[in-house]
């Protein structure tokens, strides 16, 4: 008697290799049996005519305080998702001290877009250390969460004040020290540590970081840390990659921890070729150290979403909209429909001084509907200045106008990484790249204006199925991609793939009905706090240690997911292989 028998299905196990149609059997937390199963269980689906994948991991995420009050890990875990990764970008909330918790939040407010007030009424605390955190968390959840050690919280722990003004270095036992923490979190259950380097995150007071000006010193000694216990991985986050003295750090980081490393990959417009430099760089250095570093790149241009009720739109700045921005949406809406508004709020000019935001305004030719379903790859003719100057109007006319659909819940979406040629073709490279995984969807973060926790779904239906101007790519090789070759990057070995050993993490999906549904805004974070929220069609059933956690995306009640502590080996059977090669 089995726990979970998923019979005749479509099955793509996560290596690359074709998909099978077969049998899946789960017991006690494990896949048991793949092929013909004639035994019974407890749990019976029929996937004929449904595709069966392991469940996907999501290397890139920000749930390092929504994970103290959600069990559910929400958007992530509608999307396929059955492993994540938190604690990325140097940020999050632990080491803390205990006068520290405000500063902590304001940092993870200003960088990650998530609201003070919700993180103050949502989080319970209750920690110190490493250790304390990760024991304070280890509760049940709909799917399973791994831990990052944030450099911006190791710093300030350590050198109180000092480690946020960007003046002071760390002196020799305040090195040491970071490196004590650093070891002791891996040895309590991190998988690794992160940092940011990069001046786009800023505090909430428009600080930078305090590890974007940390000294090379102090990260060759992070990572002295984890070749101290030989294990953890690293996440750098940097905006420096063109200098060569970043490009010496990182190399000097993988040389001294001999660990492995990822790399947010992106593609900017001042430099939109530079990543292919970059990447080769990443595979000498890995050629020298031997410990593999990977560019995490995302499956879509990375961008803003607009609309009435999210932190930007092109009319934020203008006198007769802020005089209506607090009623609540209906109401403001209803105001908004008037003749006499709209041509008042067309009249005006912003009187912010948000440079964000003059940009926004100036970038009409680089502005497009969202759509529903959501269009990732628009095309320049459908751009709310093309549009306006086939009408003859002002393109911010089509901008108001467009966003007062759908009851003013229509979105327009601005691409501002990764779209520098107007369409995904380096995207397409980047993800193809042997030295790349897909990641950067920031489940949990960017709570007004973002909700790319959907990559795994843009992954399999864009590229996989969708995709018009230009190659699309096979189903099985997505699948290994956010799966199997995740998993690995980050060392949890014991999952990603469907074979017997395996964790029973699994996906029964109806790929022609795979779709992300158009966001919305929700108002469901604690104090009442917003996020866009994203749903998706066609997840017949996702499960999670042998447990059908979502049902066509509804959650079952169950809570079988936990803190996954440390790197997990690969099943038995692996191994052997392993040894025999």
């Amino acid at each position: 008697m089995y726990d979970v028998v998923i019979r005749n299905g479509t099955v793509v196990d996560g290596t690359g290799s074709p998909s099978t149609t077969a049998d899946i059997a789960v017991l006690d937390g494990v896949i048991a049996e793949v092929g013909v199963v004639a035994g019974s269980a407890r749990t019976e689906i029929d996937a004929t005519g449904l595709m069966v994948t392991p469940g996907f991991v999501d290397v890139h995420t920000h749930y390092d305080g929504q994970v103290s009050w959600d069990s559910l890990l929400a958007p992530s875990s509608l999307h396929g998702v059955t492993t994540v990764v938190m604690g990325n970008c140097g940020v999050g909330f632990a080491p803390v001290a205990p006068d520290r918790h405000d500063w902590l939040i304001g940092l993870m407010e200003g960088v990650e877009d998530i609201p003070g007030s919700v993180l103050s009424e949502g989080m319970t605390w209750g920690w110190e250390s490493v250790a304390e955190y990760l024991d304070v968390i280890d509760t049940p959840h709909a799917i399973d969460f791994a831990v990052q050690i944030p450099h911006d919280a190791v710093r300030t722990y350590v050198m109180g004040e000092r480690g946020a003004d960007h003046e002071s270095v760390a002196t020799a036992d305040e090195l040491a020290e970071m490196r004590r923490i650093i070891v002791d979190g891996v040895r309590a259950g991190a998988i690794g540590w992160s940092t940011g380097r990069t001046p786009a995150h800023k505090t909430a007071t428009g600080l930078p970081t305090p590890s974007m000006t940390a000294p090379p010193e102090e990260l060759i000694s992070l990572s002295a840390g984890l070749a101290d216990v030989q294990a953890g991985v690293i996440d750098v986050m940097s905006d420096f990659l063109s200098e060569a003295t970043e490009m010496e750090l990182i190399r000097q980081i993988s040389l001294t921890s001999r660990r492995p490393m990822s790399i947010t990959m992106l593609q900017r417009d001042a430099e939109p070729d530079a990543w292919r430099t970059w990447l080769t760089q990443f595979a000498e250095i890995s050629r020298e150290s031997g410990s593999p570093i990977v560019g995490q790149v995302s499956v879509r241009a990375i961008g803003l979403m607009l609309g009435w009720d999210l932190t930007f739109h092109p009319f934020v700045g203008h006198p007769t909209y802020r005089a209506l921005a607090d009623l609540p949406l209906p109401e403001r809406v209803a105001e908004l429909r008037r003749p006499e508004i709209r041509s008042r709020i067309l009249a005006e000019q912003t009187e912010s001084d948000d440079a964000y935001l003059h940009r926004l305004i100036a970038s009409m030719d680089r502005i497009y509907r969202l759509g529903d379903p959501p269009d990732y790859e628009p095309v320049a003719d459908q751009s709310l200045a093309a549009i306006g100057q086939r009408a003859g109007v002002d393109p911010l006319a089509v901008a108001y106008d467009h966003m007062m659909e759908m009851d003013g819940q229509a979105l327009l979406y601005f691409p501002t990484l990764n779209y520098f040629y107007g369409d995904l073709e380096d995207v397409r490279e980047m993800l193809e790249h042997e030295n790349t995984v897909p990641a950067l969807g920031d489940g949990g973060a960017h709570c007004g204006a973002v909700v790319d926790a959907s990559f795994p779904t843009t992954l399999l239906t864009h590229w996989g199925r969708d995709r018009v101007r230009g190659e699309r790519l096979p189903v099985e090789w997505l699948i290994k991609r956010q799966t199997m070759d995740t998993a690995r990057t980050v060392g949890l070995l014991d999952r990603g793939r469907i074979a017997p050993g395996y964790r029973a993490d699994l996906n029964v999906i109806d790929f022609e009905n795979l779709n992300a549904k158009h966001p919305y805004v929700a108002y469901d974070l604690p104090a009442g706090g917003r996020r866009v929220m994203q749903e998706a069609t066609g997840y017949v059933a996702t499960i999670v240690a042998g447990e059908v956690t979502f049902e066509n995306g509804r959650h079952t009640g169950a809570l079988p997911g936990r803190l996954v502590r440390g790197a997990q080996p690969a099943p038995a059977p692996e191994l052997k292989s392993s040894e025999n090669r």
